[in-house]
């Protein structure tokens, strides 16, 4: 096979991976940090679609791609804040919390989207101005003309590692950023400890509301930014029920992780690459041993989530979560 092919397979699956992957890298952080604080969030996925919708009505209102990114932030913290009133202060089943704020966003959407662009909930596209554009995308043309290791190792590097939007470097580049926060850091010491043990947080004189709190405004930014992701640069438009239980993904991907940034990030990657295959073997013909005929379509777009499914099933067992992890904290003096 020639070796500029190579290169360029090996770039185009990399680059699929990479883009599949950030919405999952930045809500597995934003689950890390909850989980950490010792609130259960299963409301990744509605808070990820409100916070797309947002971004796709302002953009398409506005024609600003800040006041798009703007809207999508605010509505994320307010939906994190909204879980941690009901949950935090209030003491309410984080589960059921969680489960409700999916399904409102995922019902509310809809209405919104009819009611303001009459397009069966979507919302208009968006002009370039409002897309995130990639960056680099020039030395993909200009590393090909490397003697030697041009032809395979510059559409590698240049398509598949450098032509991204910065919203995929800004999710890679959280993930060391969320680890040093909570490993290498007082704030992350009492943050964990939060989920760990808040009886001892609270005897320090420290506020377990308010960790858990702060936590949860981290958590609905950066769902926040993976739901205007999916608007501002993989879509043109905001689509109903576009996040696909990518939430729930992200979750099971934090799972696997054993509650670890840089484990998730690997988890992430692997249900993206997984993705980013499952794309492309659309339309290939199976063996003549299988019956021939093209792979059906149904059964790859189901891959991700039988992965998701068979992880969740083999180590969520294995894997010990914070102690008090769903566990409302009610202060006794």
């Amino acid at each position: 096979m020639d070796e500029a092919l190579i290169g360029s397979q090996i770039a185009s699956l990399l680059a699929s991976t990479l883009r599949v992957s950030t919405p999952l890298i930045l809500c597995a952080l934003a689950a890390v940090l909850s989980e950490r604080a010792g609130v259960i969030d299963l409301g990744l996925e509605g808070k990820m679609l409100l916070s797309a919708f947002a971004a796709g009505a302002a953009g398409a209102m506005t024609g600003s791609l800040g006041l798009a990114l703007l809207a999508a932030l605010v509505v994320g913290v307010a939906q994190s804040m909204l879980h941690g009133y009901a949950c935090v202060s209030h003491t309410g089943d984080q589960v059921v919390m969680g489960m409700a704020l999916s399904m409102i966003a995922a019902g509310l959407t809809v209405v919104l989207g009819i009611a303001w662009f009459k397009q069966g909930g979507q919302t208009p596209p968006l002009t370039d101005a409002v897309r995130l554009t990639p960056w680099f995308s020039g030395l993909i043309d200009s590393l090909k003309d490397v003697p030697v290791v041009g032809a395979v190792l510059g559409p590698i590097v240049g398509g598949g590692l450098l032509g991204h939007n910065p919203m995929v470097y800004l999710a890679l580049l959280l993930v060391p950023a969320v680890w040093w926060g909570l490993y290498r850091t007082r704030t992350g010491l009492r943050l964990r400890a939060t989920g760990e043990n808040p009886a001892m947080v609270d005897a320090a004189g420290l506020s377990v509301k308010g960790l858990r709190y702060g936590a949860l405004a981290a958590n609905g930014l950066l769902c926040a930014l993976a739901g205007s992701y999916l608007v501002l640069a993989q879509n043109a438009n905001f689509v109903p029920h576009m996040t696909a239980g990518r939430g729930y993904m992200a979750l099971a991907a934090m799972i696997f992780g054993k509650w670890h940034p840089v484990l998730a990030l690997w988890a992430c990657l692997l249900f993206g690459f997984l993705d980013a295959v499952a794309i492309r073997l659309q339309g290939v013909a199976l063996p003549a041993a299988l019956g021939g005929g093209d792979v059906p379509v149904q059964a790859i777009q189901a891959l991700p989530y039988v992965l998701t499914v068979v992880l969740l099933a083999g180590f969520i067992g294995r894997s010990r979560a914070p102690a008090a992890l769903g566990v409302p904290y009610v202060k006794t003096r």
